[in-house]
């Protein structure tokens, strides 16, 4: 496979906006997961001393008064990394696609796009973070205000490294924070390429750096005690440890996001068209997506005719599946790598026992990582498909009779991240979605992350949010002043 750009890429870390080479010399070998080829690029894994030298960077450049700057110096920094993204938006897609099989269309028109508009969005934000102040109803008059925390850190999963970009560094650069961002090992070379777009947009050295590596790297970071802030996306345990680390160093604030097994609940009044488009938008990134919704729960009386349609339209896709993510016109492309592909295929396996399957079932091809579109129907409700994420192209599909039964059903997992409601009754939609049990539900939609409302799950989906308001006083401390 021929690997455009890649040559281009520093492997090493961006700190103190200048590219280094790490200072051990482990390394981290990739290989494509659409034709299992090596890369050309081993990635340089950071190691304490490394990590030690991009906090020094961010705590000079924070005390030297990128926390007390300008509002309009933020502002103009973000907007012109924006329009520098875009410029380079072909180029950033294509380097994502070459460890994960990302395709690079939907890559360039979604998450690179989301990106851009997460750094204007943020830049609007940085001369309108207003305090409060109270009354002196009892002698005092009472001020707070809002300050950044200091040197901050962020640690994505593969998936949607652009997204976290955005999501994590934006509004931390906005409310005066600097920060370091690692991205996943499966994915480092559309981040590091960033890097010297925030020094051309005129980030000041040391604001914005990006050091690669795996769980040792998130481990020095999650431990470091001049770090204030850490958020994390990918896994429980990975969260868990992510928090017991901050915990136990300087009790550190910590947002995570940590996946999800998200229900899409489907009533028999819902136009049968406009829901199975929708369920259908479970296969973007074949279904390595956090707010995929996996669980599929139908109303009995529809089951038939909507499973048959909706079998359509996954057997359409897996015809158009095994193409080269970096062609231009690929959609869908394969499980990110090795380990994941076999971790999806057992899952397959497991349903085979528990499950009838509809369609899909198998490995499509002899290269690369690709699995068929995947649809289980009537599975034991403890099976581990309809329980566990499996982060792949599997679908379950359940039935229930009534709207409560449905609530039950939906409610009844460990996660709670995302839903989606299908009914043309907005009534029972409003309704349904005030008890469902997670931190963001669409209605009549596969639900996606708004530049303006905050993201999150609960329960072992993971604390805090990101995005609008909640996202950027995440990166804030708020300080009482009384006056007397």
């Amino acid at each position: 496979m021929t690997q455009p750009h890649i040559s281009s890429v520093r492997s090493g870390h961006f700190i103190n906006n200048e590219y280094v080479d790490g200072a051990s010399s482990e390394r981290i070998h990739l290989v494509s997961p659409y034709d299992g080829s090596p890369l050309a690029q081993q990635v340089h894994v950071a190691g304490k001393e490394d990590v030690d030298a991009a906090v020094s960077a961010a705590a000079a450049a924070y005390t030297n008064g990128w926390g007390v700057s300008n509002p309009a110096q933020r502002r103009a920094c973000m907007n012109r990394f924006a329009d520098l993204v875009e410029q380079h938006a072909e180029r950033l897609a294509i380097l994502e696609s070459l460890p994960t099989g990302r395709p690079v269309t939907p890559t360039m028109n979604f998450d690179i796009a989301n990106m851009a508009q997460v750094y204007r969005y943020y830049a609007g934000w940085v001369d309108k973070i207003g305090g409060e102040s109270y009354p002196d109803d009892n002698g005092f008059y009472k001020v707070v205000r809002y300050e950044p925390l200091g040197v901050c850190a962020g640690i994505a999963s593969w998936n949607a490294t652009f997204l976290y970009i955005g999501w994590k560094i934006a509004p931390a650069v906005a409310s005066g924070n600097c920060f370091i961002f690692k991205p996943s090992e499966k994915s480092p070379f559309g981040a590091m390429a960033l890097g010297e777009l925030f020094a051309e947009a005129g980030f000041p050295k040391g604001v914005v750096q990006i050091v690669n590596g795996a769980q040792s790297t998130g481990t020095l970071l999650a431990s470091h005690p001049q770090i204030s802030k850490i958020s994390f996306t990918g896994s429980i345990d990975g969260g868990k440890a992510v928090q017991e680390l901050a915990l136990k160093s300087n009790m550190k604030r910590v947002t995570l996001e940590l996946g999800g097994k998200s229900p899409a609940i489907v009533f028999d009044d819902i136009a049968l068209d406009r829901a199975v488009e929708g369920v259908a938008g479970f296969l973007a990134n074949s279904g390595q997506i956090c707010v995929a919704t996996s669980r599929l729960l139908v109303q009995k009386s529809i089951v038939s005719e909507f499973c048959a349609a909706l079998t359509k339209v996954f057997q359409a896709a897996e015809a158009d599946l095994g193409r080269n993510p970096l062609d231009p016109s690929t959609m869908l492309g394969p499980i990110v790598d090795q380990r994941q592909f076999e971790r999806v295929m057992s899952y397959i396996a497991i349903g085979k026992k528990t499950a009838t399957l509809v369609t899909g079932g198998e490995r499509k091809g002899d290269k690369g990582f690709f699995v068929k579109p995947t649809i289980f129907i009537n599975p034991d409700p403890q099976s581990p498909i309809v329980k566990e994420e499996i982060f792949g192209p599997v679908l379950t599909i359940q039935t229930f009779e009534t709207e409560d039964e449905a609530i039950r059903m939906a409610n009844a997992t460990q996660y709670g991240l995302a839903a989606s409601i299908y009914t043309a009754d907005l009534d029972r939609a409003f309704r349904v979605s005030s008890q469902l049990q997670c931190g963001g539900v669409a209605i009549n939609s596969p639900y996606l992350p708004e530049l303006n409302t905050p993201f999150g799950g609960t329960k072992a989906s993971g604390q805090g949010r990101e995005l609008g308001k909640h996202g950027l006083l995440a990166y804030m401390e708020p300080k009482s002043i009384h006056v007397k």
